[in-house]
């Protein structure tokens, strides 16, 4: 019977083997720091170029070798609405293939407990506000990042499928629309905040009298910290056990038009912001309903205005003053 499996208390201690996949993006990295912060000694962490995700046998190899007790799936090909729009073979490729092998052989392996981190755009794009964990699958998803939603689904339902097949005591997070240190700065495949960072921010070291955003402005979003859910996650690899997936947000939302104002006030752009109505819009409201997290006893620290300023602060350190010439570039895998 669906959500009939219990586990006991699992002892998620400082001794305790972790392996973050995808520590060097915008999720894992934030996952990183605090373990790190909360005196967790043995965190596991590989880079693209030392352990290919996509590959099977090197992932299950990896397993067998590390043997993790915790497993956090923060790893997946991410992107905005002109990377899902333009490549969507590789966007259901890859993450299936990269959540597949990582689930697969978490269990084969022994792994005490994993989490999974999906994406609020898992819901259909005319889901009722705020979107209740329960109104997955009632319609249509957004056509512009189905291909990522769909191999989001299935790491959901895969994780479901373990536990009750195999008893595995793996759970999934949906995290709202997150921004932070170790963000993608790319403007082909960012999403919109820290594209509006770094469209600002170049307008303003050449002169530039106008900024072009795509759409109407008018679309709604929630706008999570990445530290925030980092902190939501540890807590919910301690308190949280059930086969029910669980949102992770904020509880509020600003249109994209209102967004754009306030990065261009905290990277201080003086000119014009025109926005092209030709472009899509994508969802026009995507708010996550995270009563059931807060009634666990969770809340998030870092309020919108303090958390654009210290992406601002993560751009300039990680593109430079100029903002054009990265020092340092994500891989394809953006939060691996």
């Amino acid at each position: 019977m669906e959500g009939a499996i219990r586990f006991r208390f699992m002892n998620f201690t400082p001794d305790a083997r972790i392996y973050v996949a995808g520590h060097r993006g915008l999720v894992g990295s934030a996952l990183w720091r605090e373990l790190t912060r909360q005196g967790y000694r043995h965190l596991l962490g590989r880079s693209r170029s030392e352990l290919d995700l996509v590959d099977p046998a090197r992932v299950l190899e990896f397993f067998e070798e590390q043997r993790p007790d915790f497993v956090f799936v923060a790893a997946a090909k991410v992107g905005g609405i002109h990377a899902n729009n333009t490549q969507p073979a590789s966007f259901l490729y890859e993450n299936l293939q990269i959540q597949n092998n990582l689930i697969h052989s978490a269990y084969l392996t022994g792994a005490r407990k994993l989490l999974f981190l999906g994406s609020s755009c898992i819901y259909p794009k005319l889901a009722p506000q705020p979107m209740k964990e329960e109104y997955l699958l009632t319609g249509p998803l957004e056509p512009t990042n189905q291909w990522y939603a769909i191999a989001k689904i299935a790491g959901i339902k895969m994780c479901q499928a373990y536990r009750r097949q195999h008893g595995c005591n793996f759970i999934s997070v949906m995290p709202t629309n997150l921004y932070g240190p170790n963000d993608n700065y790319d403007l082909e495949t960012s999403h919109v905040l820290p594209a509006l960072i770094r469209k600002f921010h170049e307008a303003k070291v050449k002169g530039t009298g106008e900024v072009v955003c795509w759409g109407s402005g008018g679309p709604l979003r929630e706008l999570m910290y990445a530290d925030d859910l980092a902190r939501a996650c540890l807590f919910l690899m301690e308190a949280y056990s059930e086969e029910q997936f669980i949102n992770a947000g904020c509880g509020d939302e600003i249109s994209i038009k209102d967004l754009a104002e306030h990065v261009r006030k905290i990277v201080g752009f003086q000119g014009d912001i025109v926005w092209d109505a030709s472009k899509p819009d994508g969802t026009p409201r995507k708010l996550l309903d995270s009563s059931r997290l807060f009634a666990l006893g969770w809340k998030p620290q870092v309020d919108l205005e303090t958390g654009i300023r210290l992406a601002y602060q993560d751009f300039l350190a990680s593109w430079g003053g100029d903002g054009r010439k990265p020092r340092t570039m994500q891989p394809s895998f953006a939060t691996q």
